[in-house]
């Protein structure tokens, strides 16, 4: 095994590496991945106002909202809609049913707050607060790895290019007949099996020649006869082989897998930034491969932080058993992290500030402490390390008090709620991005489904919450989505963004995939 952990970005890939993870590409798929997000939700239509369509690719910039990014736009963050642009009044996306002057006056939607007051007014926008947590990484270094499982869930460094023509010869596709011109066919030579090291003898016109599956043709055959599709007969001047009636004789190149049918030798089969999966794998060795380049695994320390957490048996005299300790390492691993450490930590200040600095991972998630209670020490412990603020607070539910910062040795400390859906929240809001970033791993397809019913909203957060498809794969809301619960998450199939004020029924609504049932290579939310 080779290669280098420093948090090496694309320049450091040296000037031959042509093919090696693009950042400027990436960068282009994510405002790729929230113009699609935008689109996703362009059919707002409240009493109160509707999101105006996506008229721009461009992203935010890390310290304002860009009140064009298609992603804002289409969460209604940042953006008045009935405010007029240079081009006139804002634009109104398309209404199903009737237009808009003839629709009927629709009640606005109950609010899960009856007012916005507690939302910190620097809470950071929900999708200002994923592009940042996705910029201020880098990927980091690359290692080139035996071909194997442990390669699973990794994303290619390079470009995997093909080294040979795959086939590398030209083969049967079915068990059968290797035959010559038009039949009737004689029948000549020993039967040609895969893997043969001598070649077969070569066929001449009007001859045929028995093979297997995976055989490499012999020189002057013209198709494969599959053996359901032949008889043979034997006479007096040796057997004959013919076609079985109603099927018509082959085709010249029937059944046989031409040489580079599948691609040619310099051929480039996967970009760099994919995914390694099981196919990724299989692929890797029919191409002739023994190891891979791939990005470096981010190093991923987990510190639950609470007194009042148990580790096992039944919730007692006001403890409750620890939930994220057992679920945090699994949902990073599916996003391509490493969890090196999970260590349970007393609610001590000290404790907490030496655990941060002595960390050697390449992001540190903490969870609980991000809030200003008498034991929430997280804030304090940043202040005395001298780490960087770079998202205090998110206008989403729930979750908000979450934290991302920068500590002066380049890591980065995520700090997550500590009721359990509201870090799965976090999780999806900063960790998944900045993983993404430091994996190297592709932007993920969005997709979008419409609501069975309406759902309420927060007065200025965007809120996500647990839903399940039905058979006609709209989203339904789940019961139980309260902060500290995780019975609707278990029952998950995704996780709907619902924008400031809510959705209607109908109403098409962006879904995050929350990784739970993804396989440790399949989530990339």
């Amino acid at each position: 095994m080779s290669g280098t952990r420093p948090g090496a970005g694309p320049s450091d890939a040296g000037p031959s590496d042509a093919k090696a993870f693009d950042a400027t590409a990436s960068d282009a798929a994510d405002r790729a991945l929230d113009d699609a997000l935008a689109l996703a939700n362009d059919s707002r239509r409240t009493a109160t106002g509707s999101a105006g369509s996506a008229g721009s690719t461009g992203a935010a910039g890390s310290g304002s909202q860009d009140r064009n990014d298609p992603l804002s736009v289409a969460l209604r963050h940042g953006r008045d809609d009935t405010a007029p642009t240079p081009e006139g009044p804002a634009p109104r996306p398309p209404v199903h049913g009737p237009a808009p002057a003839q629709a009927a006056a629709q009640p606005p939607l109950p609010s899960t707050s009856p007012s916005p007051a507690d939302s910190p007014a620097d809470a950071v926008p929900w999708p200002e607060a994923r592009r940042i947590a996705r910029r201020v990484g880098r990927r980091l270094g690359s290692e080139t790895r035996e071909l194997g499982e442990d390669l699973l869930g990794m994303t290619l460094a390079r470009a995997l290019t093909a080294l040979t023509d795959l086939p590398s010869f030209d083969s049967s596709a079915m068990d059968g007949w290797a035959v010559a011109g038009p039949g009737p066919w004689r029948l000549r030579g020993a039967s040609v099996l895969a893997g043969q090291q001598r070649p077969a003898e070569p066929l001449l016109v009007g001859h045929a020649a028995p093979i297997a599956t995976g055989a490499a043709v012999p020189t002057g055959t013209t198709a494969v006869l599959r053996s359901e599709h032949g008889w043979t007969q034997r006479r007096t001047d040796g057997e004959w082989l013919q076609v079985r009636s109603p099927h018509p004789a082959p085709a010249p190149g029937q059944e046989v897998r031409a040489r580079g049918q599948e691609c040619g030798g310099g051929e480039e089969l996967l970009p760099a930034g994919t995914v390694v999966t099981p196919a990724v794998l299989g692929l890797a060795a029919a191409a002739g491969y023994d190891e891979l380049t791939v990005t470096v695994r981010p190093r991923v320390e987990v510190l639950v932080l609470g007194d009042e957490l148990l580790d096992h048996g039944l919730p007692r005299s006001g403890r409750v058993r620890d939930a994220l300790g057992p679920m945090l390492p699994s949902s990073l691993r599916a996003l391509g992290a490493e969890v090196v450490a999970v260590r349970r930590l007393v609610d001590d200040a000290d404790i907490l500030r030496r655990t941060v600095r002595e960390s050697t991972a390449d992001l540190v998630v903490t969870t609980g402490g991000t809030a200003g209670g008498p034991v929430d020490h997280l804030h304090p412990v940043l202040a005395a390390l001298g780490a960087k603020l770079l998202v205090d607070g998110v206008a989403v539910r729930p979750g908000h008090p979450m934290v991302l910062a920068e500590l002066p040795s380049g890591t980065h400390l995520i700090g997550l709620p500590g009721n359990p859906l509201a870090a799965v929240s976090g999780v999806l809001t900063l960790a998944a991005p900045l993983l993404r970033t430091l994996a190297g791993r592709p932007v993920p397809a969005p997709y979008a489904a419409p609501l069975t019913a309406d759902v309420p909203g927060h007065p200025v957060d965007t809120r996500l919450v647990p839903v399940v498809f039905d058979d006609d794969s709209a989203a339904r809301l789940l019961t139980y989505s309260g902060p500290a619960m995780l019975r609707g998450l278990a029952a998950a199939d995704g996780m709907a963004v619902i924008p400031p004020g809510g959705a209607r029924a109908g109403d098409e609504t962006a879904v995050l995939d929350t990784g739970a049932l993804a396989l440790a290579w399949g989530s990339g939310t």
